[in-house]
């Protein structure tokens, strides 16, 4: 009765844990939160007034499909000056969220049978996608041992002729591990040995610590803007998750086709959206980087304690929100400690298998919250594993 291209379609977990944490609410429970990706500030008083004014000022239209001219430049000027390469506003397509620019370059490159590489344990929409585009879908694993970067030994017996795309993640959900420069050249050269693209998402690109200003880029990389694809956002960076906003970085001839693809599927992204866009990246940055130094805050906090708590070891990210704490001693499955941790201490987290097969053995945690309440969640573990 169904085609059978979603049969292989899964809800994420984040929402599967989610529904059972706010059941438990509704019974009175306390439950700490720790299972969405999700930044737990508001979008900045500027970007809301520069979407309200738009409305006010009537710009509810549609727009041209891969969005506003002035948009699309303004993009295309941010990410020249931090990536240190020229782009130009015909690579820019506009999308609303960050999905249509994993999905739709997808579509436009896979055929049925090609091979994509991609990260395991990785956000789950790269192998759904994978997957509706008729691909087959390759997992490399990230190992702990090279701060969650890929595993190359592996990466590079699976790359072949039939390779069609690999996908990175830098900084990683949901592991907030960053890909250092020397294993981006590393991958880089395989494409090209392999004349295969690269789809890159750094929608966490510029949520990074120690010093950090942005994650590298493998698209800066020599000879790699002409098979890269970057997709990008608002969502993480200025707290816009429900604003849906997003884009993708691309040569010329795919950025038309993904643009003809998103003619013909999802229309335009909201014209009011698109000039938020356009105070978010042009206005004051000071913003964003007070949120980033909170989150630095609360990682140190949040890693802290998990290394305090018996059976658990947490390697402090480089990058994102996220916490992938090894709970291989406490001798349980990630799905069993991920209820025993929501059921008896009320504290809602994922298990690393969320994210794949390699993500045994681990949690996530985001710790897109208070201090206040991650030492909570930490006392309340503790009172469990004692």
């Amino acid at each position: 009765m169904y085609a059978n291209r979603t049969d292989h379609l899964k809800v994420e977990g984040a929402y599967a844990v989610l529904a059972k944490a706010q059941s438990l609410e509704a019974d009175g429970r306390e439950i700490i939160h720790f299972e969405i990706g999700q930044p737990d500030f508001d979008t900045f008083d500027n970007i809301s007034l520069a979407g309200m004014r738009a409305i006010a000022n009537g710009k509810t239209n549609y727009t041209p499909p891969a969005g506003t001219p002035a948009f699309r430049l303004a993009i295309a000027m941010d990410a020249s000056a931090r990536r240190g390469v020229d782009i130009s506003l015909e690579q820019v397509v506009v999308s609303p969220g960050g999905k249509p620019n994993i999905f739709f370059p997808t579509m436009a490159l896979v055929n049925p049978g090609d091979e994509v590489i991609y990260p395991n344990p990785g956000f789950p929409t790269y192998e759904a996608m994978i997957g509706v585009a008729g691909g087959k879908a390759v997992p490399v694993p990230l190992v702990e041992e090279n701060n969650f970067s890929f595993d190359l030994d592996v990466f590079d017996k699976l790359i072949n002729e039939k390779t069609k795309m690999i996908i990175i993640n830098s900084p990683s959900n949901p592991t907030g591990g960053i890909i250092p420069k020397a294993d981006l050249e590393h991958i880089a050269a395989a494409a090209k040995k392999h004349d295969c693209w690269v789809l890159s998402d750094e929608i966490y690109a510029r949520i990074v610590y120690d010093g950090m200003d942005d994650a590298p880029s493998i698209y800066a990389l020599p000879d790699m803007a002409e098979r890269t694809i970057i997709m990008d956002g608002f969502s993480k960076t200025y707290a816009m998750t429900g604003w849906r906003l997003g884009y993708g970085i691309m040569p010329e001839e795919l950025a038309h086709r993904v643009g003809l693809l998103l003619t013909h599927s999802l229309g335009s992204t909201a014209e009011f959206t698109q000039y938020a866009g356009i105070e978010a990246i042009t206005g004051d940055q000071d913003q964003v980087d007070a949120v980033v130094a909170e989150y630095e805050k609360r990682r140190n906090v949040i890693v802290d304690g998990l290394n305090s708590l018996s059976g658990i070891t947490c390697q402090k990210p480089q990058g994102a929100f996220y916490v992938f704490p090894n709970i291989t001693e406490l001798g349980k499955s990630s799905d069993e400690v991920a209820n025993w941790m929501l059921e008896e201490a009320g504290v809602a987290l994922l298990p690393g298998t969320s994210f794949g097969a390699h993500g045994e053995g681990y949690l996530r945690l985001s710790y897109a919250n208070s201090v206040e309440n991650i030492e909570k969640a930490i006392e309340k573990m503790g009172k469990i594993l004692k």
